[in-house]
């Protein structure tokens, strides 16, 4: 009997330790890779935090949830109903229901409020009292539908999962040479990846992801090393970053992230082209409402 018993707790034991690996708690109900603003609903502070977010659809298993936040007033999170990316926050003179969309632009919006290009930003536009809802991303401007409170309670505590941003890269250096090609670096966007580097090489459509061997970043610049060459960059600028390929050293032309026109002075930057053109993102979601909208 004893022994019965014995191997009976090891299997349960076993059990709760798979489940665990797996994501998946006792009940059945997977477990979330964030807490979200909500909680559990359990206490007062979460309920009333509960009752304040909105949920907004296009009706196509897209939504969109609005919740309150003490940073900067709104958090968003955008997903399919099951799994849920939270949206990165914009700089902090913006609120919340503000997000950075570097596919989208809107020519039409300010080009320098209080030191941001607007442009750059796409938004969710969310009134409870109208019952008015809708997400812009560029100059495109999607009417959503809002979920009754039933609905929304129902989809926010069930099964559905909270996760860290979706995108988790950057642009860092991007530069061609006379014959087109093109020399991108991105790395994490999280101070905990920010040193964590990758090379595309190639023409515009067709870069190819180069098998980094070394990356040096210090005071007097930044190499990157791969088995086909290296391309280095110089901290005064005043020289161009080059790539090194056996005794060949090809001089490249920086194309600007961001920057300002010469002439106008008006900010000018390179999203579109990395996001859009290069390749090197292409049908990655960024896990924000411009994915679909």
């Amino acid at each position: 009997m004893r022994t019965f018993l014995l191997r009976t707790l090891v299997g349960l034991l076993f059990a709760v330790v798979a489940l665990v690996a797996t994501g998946v708690a006792p009940d059945g109900v997977a477990q979330a890779g964030e807490a979200p603003p909500w909680g559990k609903a359990q206490n007062l502070g979460e309920r009333m935090i509960l009752e304040k977010t909105g949920v907004c659809t296009d009706g196509k298993s897209h939504y969109v949830v609005i919740a309150p936040s003490e940073k900067q007033s709104t958090q968003l999170f955008y997903g399919d109903g099951k799994t849920f990316y939270r949206v990165p926050l914009p700089p902090w003179v913006l609120q919340g229901d503000n997000f950075f969309e570097p596919r989208f632009f809107a020519k039409t919006k300010n080009s320098n409020f209080r030191g941001l290009d607007m442009r750059m930003f796409a938004s969710v536009d969310y009134d409870a009292k109208k019952a008015a809802c809708s997400a812009s991303c560029g100059e495109r401007k999607t009417e959503l539908q809002i979920l009754p409170d039933d609905a929304k309670k129902t989809l926010l505590l069930g099964k559905a999962t909270f996760e860290p941003p979706l995108h988790t890269r950057a642009p860092h250096h991007l530069a061609r040479d006379e014959g087109g090609r093109y020399f991108y670096v991105d790395k994490g966007n999280t101070s905990e990846t920010e040193k964590n580097f990758r090379l595309f090489v190639g023409p515009k459509g067709a870069m190819k992801l180069q098998k980094m061997t070394n990356a040096v970043a210090d005071t007097e610049g930044e190499i990157f090393t791969t088995k086909s060459g290296s391309l280095r960059y110089v901290t005064d600028r005043k020289n161009p970053p080059t790539w090194i390929q056996g005794s060949k050293k090809l001089s490249l032309t920086v194309v600007p992230i961001e920057g300002k026109d010469e002439k106008t002075d008006e900010p000018i930057n390179n999203y579109q082209l990395i996001y859009n053109e290069l390749g090197v993102y292409l049908g990655q979601k960024l896990g924000n409402p411009c994915d679909d909208f």
